[in-house]
C-alpha cells in the first residue's frame, strides 16, 4: 500500500507540472522551440537574467532605483529602464538584452585535449535577449512566462574550465536556434499576516505588497537559482561578475538542462528574518543533456534552504543561506570507470559506461552576504558535494570557497556605477582527479593527462551607467591551472559587456 501511495504521489506531481508548463503555451498558441538534445557530453551554461532574491532582500543589481542626475537628467526617480512599467496593470511587460565580449592571448600548456581551454589567441562573443511578461490573474495569484533567445560564440566552445568566465556562454550545437520559453510558471501567494510589506515588480513577482508572513508556490518551468543560493553581491553576470563559479556556487549541481532551465516547484515560506524553501524539480536524461526525464520515479533532485537575516554589525544587514541538494539520475560513478579501465574493459576511462538510473549525487552550501559601512558589501561561499558520483548538470567541481566585495560609486559621484573584486578556489576529488589524469573526459573538463592543482579565479569588474537602461561594463579575470592543471596556464580573459534594460 505505501508503495502505491509513493507513486501515486509522484504521478500527481508529474501531472501538474505538466499542466502548469502547457498552460502558457495554449494561452499564447505556440510552443517553445526546443532544438535537438546535445550529445551527453555537450554543456552550455545557464544563460541567466537579472536575478531578483526570493527573500526579500533588494533585487542584487548594482544601482538602486532612482535617477542619477549626473548621468541622466531626463529620467524620472524609479527610472532605471529605457521604457517606464506600469505598478498597477495586471500585466507587465519587460526585457533586456546582454552582449558580452571576451579575448585572451596565448597562454602556456605543455599539452592539450578533447576538453581543454584553447591556448591560441581567441575571441568570442555572446548575447542573451529575454522578453518578460506576466499576467496577475487575482491578487495572489500570478502567471509568468519569459521568452529567450541565446547565440553568439564562446572562447573554446565552453569546455576547459570549471569556473567558465561568461555566464551567458551557449554551446555551438545551441547556437542559430529560435528563441524558447525560458519560463513558464504560475506563483501562488497565501497569506498568512495582515501586515503587509512593499515590494517591487520583476520577472519574478508582479505584487507590489506582500504579507509579512506568508507562503509562496510555484508550478512549472524556471531555473534553480532564480531562487536558491543568490547573493546581492555576486549572482548576476549581466550587471556584476561574469565567472561561473563566482556568481554560482560552482559544487552546486543544481538540476538543469543545457540551458539551465528545469520544470518543478518551489515552496517557500516567509517570516520577519527566516525563509524557508524547498523545491523539487526534473533532471536531464543524460550530463547536461536538453531533455528533461519527465519520469520523477527515477530521476528527480530535492533542494532546501534556510535564509538568515541578522544584523551582526549594527545597522548592517547580515544574511546567511544554507542549502542542501540531493539528485537522483543516470548518473555514473568515477571509481567504477577507473576500476573498469583498469581491468581492461575501456581504452580509457569512459563515465558513460557506468551510469545507473537512480545513483545519487548530493552536497550542501553556505553563502553569506554582509553589508557593510561607506557603501561597502561583502559576500563568501562555500560549497561541496559527493565528488564520486558523476557531475551531472553545471560544472566539474567539488569542493569550492568564494570570496568577493563591491562598492558603488558615490564617492566619484557615479552613484549607480559599482566596481566588484572577488576571487575563487575549486578543486575536485581524489576520484574525480584520477579519472581526469588517466584520460577520461566529463562533458566540461578533460586534458587526456592532469597534473592536479586547484583552479583558482580572480576577477574584477567596473559597471558604468551610461543612460537610463544603459549600463557599459569592463571585466578582467585570470584563471591559474585551468581545468585542475598545472601543465597549463596561467590564463589572463579581459572583456567588455553592454546591458540593455527595457
Amino acid at each position: 500500500m505505501r508503495g502505491v501511495l509513493t507513486k501515486c504521489r509522484y504521478r500527481f506531481l508529474a501531472v501538474a507540472i505538466f499542466l502548469a508548463a502547457s498552460l502558457p503555451s495554449l494561452l499564447f498558441a505556440q510552443a517553445p522551440a526546443e532544438s535537438a538534445p546535445p550529445a551527453p557530453e555537450q554543456r552550455t551554461t545557464p544563460a541567466q537574467d537579472l536575478q531578483s532574491p526570493g527573500d526579500g532582500t533588494a533585487p542584487p543589481v548594482p544601482v538602486p532605483a532612482g535617477s542619477d542626475s549626473s548621468t541622466d537628467a531626463t529620467a524620472s526617480p524609479g527610472q532605471l529602464t529605457l521604457f517606464r512599467h506600469t505598478e498597477t496593470a495586471p500585466w507587465f511587460v519587460a526585457g533586456q538584452a546582454n552582449v558580452v565580449f571576451q579575448w585572451h592571448d596565448r597562454f602556456p600548456a605543455e599539452y592539450s585535449g578533447p576538453k581543454s581551454f584553447t591556448p591560441a589567441p581567441q575571441s568570442g562573443t555572446t548575447r542573451v535577449e529575454t522578453l518578460f511578461m506576466g499576467l496577475q490573474v487575482t491578487p495572489n495569484l500570478e502567471l509568468l512566462v519569459d521568452v529567450e533567445d541565446a547565440t553568439g560564440h564562446s572562447l573554446s566552445g565552453t569546455v576547459g574550465m570549471a569556473d567558465f568566465p561568461d555566464l551567458d556562454a551557449v554551446r555551438p550545437i545551441l547556437t542559430s536556434q529560435a528563441p524558447y520559453f525560458s519560463r513558464m510558471m504560475l506563483r501562488w501567494i497565501v497569506p498568512l499576516s495582515s501586515r503587509s510589506l512593499e515590494a517591487q515588480r520583476n520577472f519574478l513577482g508582479l505584487a507590489t505588497s506582500l504579507p509579512e508572513r506568508r507562503l509562496e508556490v510555484r508550478l512549472g518551468k524556471f531555473s534553480l537559482p532564480d531562487f536558491f543560493d543568490l547573493n546581492a553581491v555576486g549572482s548576476d553576470p549581466h550587471v556584476q561578475f561574469l565567472g561561473w563559479g563566482i556568481d554560482i556556487n560552482p559544487a552546486y549541481d543544481y538540476a538543469a538542462d543545457t540551458r539551465g532551465y528545469t520544470y518543478g516547484l518551489v515552496a517557500e515560506y516567509y517570516q520577519p528574518h527566516l525563509v524557508l524553501r524547498y523545491a523539487e524539480a526534473l533532471e536531464p536524461k543524460v550530463a547536461n543533456g536538453l531533455d528533461l526525464d519527465f519520469n520523477i520515479t527515477q530521476a528527480h533532485s530535492e533542494n532546501t534552504e534556510a535564509v538568515l537575516h541578522h544584523d551582526v554589525l549594527h545597522g548592517h544587514e547580515t544574511v546567511l543561506r544554507l542549502l542542501a541538494f540531493v539528485n537522483h539520475a543516470d548518473m555514473g560513478s568515477y571509481r567504477e570507470a577507473i576500476a573498469g579501465f583498469l581491468a581492461g574493459q575501456t581504452p580509457v576511462p569512459q563515465i558513460i559506461a557506468t551510469r545507473r538510473q537512480g545513483r545519487i549525487k548530493y552536497g550542501f552550501g553556505a553563502n553569506l552576504e554582509q553589508n557593510l559601512p561607506r557603501g561597502w558589501r561583502a559576500f563568501a561561499r562555500f560549497g561541496w558535494n559527493n565528488g564520486t558520483t558523476e557531475t551531472w548538470a553545471f560544472t566539474e567541481c567539488d569542493q569550492a570557497v568564494v570570496l568577493g566585495t563591491d562598492h558603488d560609486g558615490t564617492p566619484w559621484h557615479r552613484k549607480y556605477d559599482r566596481a566588484g573584486l572577488a576571487l575563487d578556489t575549486l578543486a575536485i576529488s581524489g576520484d574525480h582527479r584520477r579519472y581526469l589524469a588517466l584520460g577520461g573526459t566529463g562533458f566540461q573538463l578533460g586534458d587526456g593527462a592532469l597534473s592536479y592543482g586547484r583552479e583558482r579565479s580572480v576577477e574584477f569588474y567596473y559597471t558604468a551607467h551610461v543612460w537610463r537602461g544603459i549600463f557599459f561594463a569592463f571585466d578582467i579575470q585570470r584563471v591559474t591551472n585551468p581545468g585542475y592543471n598545472q601543465d597549463r596556464g596561467p590564463v589572463v580573459v579581459p572583456g567588455a559587456r553592454l546591458h540593455l534594460e527595457f
